[in-house]
């Protein structure tokens, strides 16, 4: 039942990855970029728990945790930088 629910996650984060891309390479905006290379990342972290309920390995974990913190630190300086033109004041 777990590998059913397993494959059915990760179907839909790869569809939902593929929309993102997509969406990055279409966006109209520098904005609409932004919002994608979040939600990419979003996708990802559950890529990477999903790889880790499945190995049944605790590392992966500590790896989406890393990732997620990376992605806001990144995410928070492209907003950053698209309202003031300039990251570090």
């Amino acid at each position: 039942m777990i590998e059913t629910a397993l494959a059915i996650g990760l179907a839909a984060l790869s569809l939902a990855l593929a929309l993102n891309l997509w969406r990055l390479f279409k966006g109209p905006g520098v904005a609409d970029r932004i919002l994608a290379l979040d939600t990419m990342v979003i996708n990802v972290i559950g890529l990477i728990v999903l790889a880790g309920i499945a190995s049944g390995s605790g590392t992966t974990f500590e790896a989406a945790l890393l990732l997620a913190m990376v992605g806001f630190v990144g995410t928070v300086a492209y907003a950053k930088f698209l309202l003031r033109g300039d990251i570090v004041e």
